[in-house]
């Protein structure tokens, strides 16, 4: 147990010693300066600069801050400054300053400026700068300062650079922009050049008189002489002048041409690139429209068209679904039914077949017996068919003509109620017809006496319908008529 907690008590000890490790180990970003101060180990050294990488920092004895290494913007508007001929003149500018990363200028920056905001440091840089563009264009004349912006620009840096890194700042950019002055100097340069060359013709002129005058003194004869040499002289010159002047103004004219022509090709080809490349985009956006309008009617017209096409598909798929469900319920339905039917068919006519097969059995196995009964079964409903043919006859109410073809022997009503009566089956013939014979105890028809009979019958009907009024025989030739 005791190793086991002396163990533990070691790496509990090596974690605490790691953190606190981990906790004083600064790392320094690549946009600042990390400033190590108190005791650092050296003789005579205040600090320790790092660019990029890291360092433990000790507790108690030992420190630690950034400089910002941002680039800061300063603009000078420097007026009245005086050149080398004591005219002021104005040099605006821009500079652009940051903290050197330079071993021996990052000391310099960590013993001076180490705590202060760039706010601060572009305050300082400021007054630094104003201080040696005052000296530098005290050094310069204001030709040179006009016409050699190189020049200021590099005596600029030079002088600035020595002074920023005892700061430790760098001078990153320089940007010099119109000189101006108060006096005017700069724009009379350009008027005093052609004041300079007017000047000197009109000293040439005075000379040349001046020999004139001078030949006229010492005599007539010298001064015509030397008169007509010097006008002679003079309209040499003149015309050599004239000659010159004229052959400046044609190279001039030349010249304008040349680049006149020059500039009107360079404009027409400019155009026509133009022209070609708007062509070109032109074609590239009517492309990109006409793809555009493609999209547009697919996704208006298509892709509708193809939804729809899919819906009525399914609604179609759907319906015939729908149609072969209900078809096939009804198939099976009226299969179930004439199933069913079939089935209480096959049990009927299954009874029936038992009931005729024990009645066969009672019978003692007498077909033609079983057959009577079965007829006998039916016999009532026969007559009542019998009976149905005559039972809607009136026998009041029929006319009969005679046609007068008789034989003398019998009425012509007792001739009709024996064809009627004659007309009707007997019963023997009605069972003959199925094949049935009857028994005799179901009775006979006797021809001659029911015939007989029959014919009494009908003489006594007509005897009294003779015997009635003359009225109802007169209306029943009117309802013949």
């Amino acid at each position: 147990m005791a190793v086991i907690g002396l163990v533990v008590g070691l790496v509990v000890i090596l974690l605490i010693a790691i953190l606190w490790v981990a906790s004083r180990y600064k790392r320094c970003p690549s946009d600042r300066i990390l400033v190590i101060y108190g005791r650092v180990g050296g003789v005579g050294e205040s600090a320790r600069c790092l660019h990029g990488g890291g360092a433990l920092v000790w507790p108690i004895i030992q420190g630690y801050a950034f400089l910002d290494l941002t680039p800061i913007p300063i603009e000078i508007k420097l007026q009245g400054a005086l050149s080398q001929q004591n005219i002021r003149v104005n040099t605006p500018a821009t500079f652009t300053v940051g903290v050197s990363t330079e071993p021996g200028v990052m000391q310099n920056a960590a013993e001076r400026l180490l705590g202060l905001s760039l706010a601060e440091v572009e305050n300082l840089s400021r007054d630094i700068i104003f201080g040696q563009m005052r000296v530098v264009i005290a050094t310069m004349p204001i030709e040179e300062i006009n016409a050699d912006r190189e020049k200021l620009i590099t005596n600029i840096t030079e002088s600035l650079e020595i002074e920023l890194r005892k700061v430790g700042l760098r001078l990153i950019n320089v940007n010099i922009q119109d000189i101006t002055d108060e006096s005017g100097y700069i724009d009379a340069l350009g008027r005093e050049a052609a004041a300079r060359a007017i000047n000197e013709a009109k000293i040439k002129v005075a000379e040349q008189e001046r020999d004139g005058d001078i030949g006229a003194a010492e005599a007539n004869r010298e001064q015509r002489i030397r008169v007509a040499s010097a006008n002679a002289t003079a309209t040499e010159g003149e015309n050599e002048a004239k000659v010159t002047v004229a052959r400046s103004d044609s190279d001039r004219r030349q010249k304008e041409a040349e680049a006149e022509r020059l500039a009107t090709a360079a404009e027409r080809v400019t155009q026509a690139r133009a022209e070609e490349e708007s062509f070109a985009a032109e074609a590239a956006a009517e492309v990109a429209r006409a793809s555009r309008e493609k999209a547009s009617q697919q996704a208006d017209i298509v892709v509708p068209a193809e939804v729809e096409r899919e819906r009525v598909r399914t609604l179609a798929e759907a319906e015939a679904d729908r149609i072969r469900f209900v078809k096939g319920g009804e198939a099976d339905g009226q299969r179930l039914l004439m199933e069913a039917e079939a089935m209480g068919l096959l049990a009927l006519l299954t009874r029936r077949a038992e009931g005729l097969g024990e009645l066969v059995s009672r019978t003692g196995g007498e077909a033609q017996l079983a057959a009577l009964m079965l007829i006998a079964e039916q016999l009532p409903a026969l007559v009542a068919e019998q009976v149905k043919a005559i039972s809607n006859l009136k026998i009041d109410q029929v006319t009969v003509w005679d046609s007068g073809g008789g034989n003398g022997e019998r009425g012509s009503t007792a001739n009709f109620l024996s064809g009627l009566i004659g007309a009707l089956p007997p019963l023997q013939d009605l069972a003959g017809q199925v094949g049935v014979k009857l028994p005799s105890y179901l009775g006979e028809m006797d021809g001659v006496t029911t015939s007989e009979k029959l014919r009494q019958l009908a003489e006594a009907i007509e005897g009294d319908e003779s015997a009635g009024d003359g009225t109802a025989g007169e209306e029943s030739s009117d309802d013949a008529g």
